[in-house]
């Protein structure tokens, strides 16, 4: 796809969205309250749109953009998380329920470069009781042809400590350890192929996610920036 393209359809998806989330309808700035005993440690409930910027320190050229916001429909107010490439393409969709921050739904774009619905199984991603472990589970399909994908994510605290972002800005935070399991199942064959993995996700008090790596830091995104939604836009574009 084209560059102008492409930057066309994100500001028409950003100006869609738009109507939907109260910070853009009102230059009033509202926060809503969760009634998850840890969601000072999740991402901000307010109503500005913000966008995380990630990069990974492993290796600077690789980045990773999360653009966050609420929306409020006929059954109450949600957190989405987006998560985007590098290059700007949209890879999934989060939707939080905000009053216990479970998962709502889950959306992944696939091999056709399509928005699909993925199919939920387990719905606990971010904790509601750090002495148990959550169970996060999808299905959708699979980059080759007539195969589906089952992700799950078995997150446990590991510890509580001070950890450093954005540069100067230290914070309390929580470290969970994720198992992440990924199963690709071939229905007409009846085969399918497990591959499992560790990481270590950071989520700092008044911020939500600033890091995750895995257990060697081969691979380590760390929160750089948080950006506008002017200021995004005009990175991907260029």
């Amino acid at each position: 796809m084209k560059k102008w393209v492409f930057f066309g359809l994100v500001v028409l998806f950003a100006t869609f969205t738009g109507w939907y989330v109260k910070g853009y309808i009102s230059d009033e700035t509202f926060a809503y309250k969760s009634k998850n005993p840890n969601a000072a440690f999740f991402y901000p409930l307010d109503t500005i749109p913000k966008i995380y910027q990630y990069r990974n320190i492993a290796n600077g050229l690789d980045e990773e953009f999360h653009r966050i916001y609420t929306v409020e429909d006929a059954v109450g107010p949600h957190l989405i998380v987006e998560v985007y490439a590098g290059d700007g393409r949209l890879r999934e969709a989060i939707n939080y329920n905000i009053d216990s921050l479970i998962v709502q739904d889950h959306m992944v774009v696939n091999r056709e470069q399509s928005k699909e619905k993925a199919l939920l199984y387990k719905n606990q991603l971010f904790p509601f009781d750090l002495q148990k472990e959550t169970w996060f589970a999808s299905k959708f399909s699979g980059v080759v042809d007539s195969t589906v994908i089952l992700h799950e994510v078995f997150r446990k605290l590991d510890k509580r400590q001070r950890t450093r972002f954005l540069e100067q800005k230290k914070a309390n935070a929580l470290i969970f350890k994720d198992k992440i399991r990924r199963t690709v199942l071939n229905p007409f064959t009846r085969t399918e192929k497990e591959v499992t993995g560790l990481q270590y996700s950071i989520f700092a008090e008044g911020y939500g996610l600033v890091a995750w790596h895995n257990r060697n830091k081969s691979i380590h995104f760390r929160l750089e920036r948080i950006l506008s939604q002017k200021e995004w836009i005009q990175i991907i574009a260029r």
